[in-house]
């Protein structure tokens, strides 16, 4: 690790302030070039900590930069990894404020919910899908705190990977009952159909990002518990959205999902 204790509590609360106030922030490498991923991770950490502290829960994980074109363009070898919290859930249906936001993006996700704990090193796709329950549609709402989402990897680990709200919902089916790499998914917005995509654009297999999670927890000394929910990524480019929009994930064999923003 590069910066020291002060400094990471420092970056910690500044970018917990800039998310639950909804506001922007250039990103925290430009001050601290010399920060590492242990840096990054560590901010992220402190984060979801303050968090658990004003009394939130763990409501599961999630998967970013899951395309090989993307890692391939940020030059790393796996996504990135993220938490999730009960203040982010949405009911299906339901409203998102966005006055609570600062851009928000919306990414269809295939959302996987595990049966029994997994670990770390060594997980493949074969040992996800074994211990997996269901799997069914999802809608991640990225909102990076940084301005006009411009920042480097580091950043966004740092940012908890843009999370923000995500919802759930159609009809849950066994994992091993599909195959999750030609699962289609059509996103449409107030009725028009704006991306389009397969599970396989998630490094080729959406439980292999998920079996990469794994990895990532295991190198930091813990696993993934019976009972995660995991979303394991976009599937096509995220697509804007504001206030009036309504927004619908179709997932072949697993119905739909929907969200409003208020």
């Amino acid at each position: 690790m590069a910066l020291d204790d002060k400094t990471l509590d420092a970056l910690a609360e500044h970018l917990h302030a800039c998310q639950r106030e909804a506001r922007d922030t250039p990103k925290i490498t430009d001050q601290h070039p010399e920060m590492d991923f242990d840096d990054a991770y560590a901010i992220q950490d402190r984060i979801l900590a303050a968090k658990l502290k004003a009394g939130a829960r763990i409501a599961g994980y999630k998967a970013g930069l899951t395309s090989h074109a993307k890692m391939k363009q940020m030059g790393v070898t796996d996504p990135v990894f993220g938490f999730l919290v009960d203040e982010f859930i949405v009911p299906d249906g339901g409203e998102v404020q966005t006055g609570a936001l600062i851009h928000p993006k919306v990414e269809p996700e295939i959302a996987f919910v595990t049966r029994t704990e997994l670990k770390g090193p060594g997980c493949s796709v074969a040992n996800v899908l074994a211990a997996s329950d269901v799997v069914l549609p999802g809608i991640e709402v990225i909102d990076s705190r940084y301005r006009d989402f411009k920042f480097d990897l580091k950043s966004v680990v740092a940012d908890n990977t843009s999370a923000s709200r995500f919802v759930v919902g159609g009809r849950a089916v066994d994992a091993r009952s599909v195959d999750l790499r030609t699962t289609g998914v059509v996103l449409e917005k107030n009725g028009q159909v704006v991306a389009l995509g397969a599970g396989a654009a998630v490094v080729s297999h959406p439980a292999a990002a998920v079996a990469m999670l794994v990895n990532h927890l295991g190198r930091r000394g813990k696993s993934l518990p019976a009972g995660s929910l995991v979303l394991s990524g976009g599937i096509t480019e995220a697509v804007s959205v504001q206030k009036g929009d309504h927004v619908t994930l179709r997932v072949q064999g697993m119905g739909s999902v929907s969200v409003r923003f208020a």
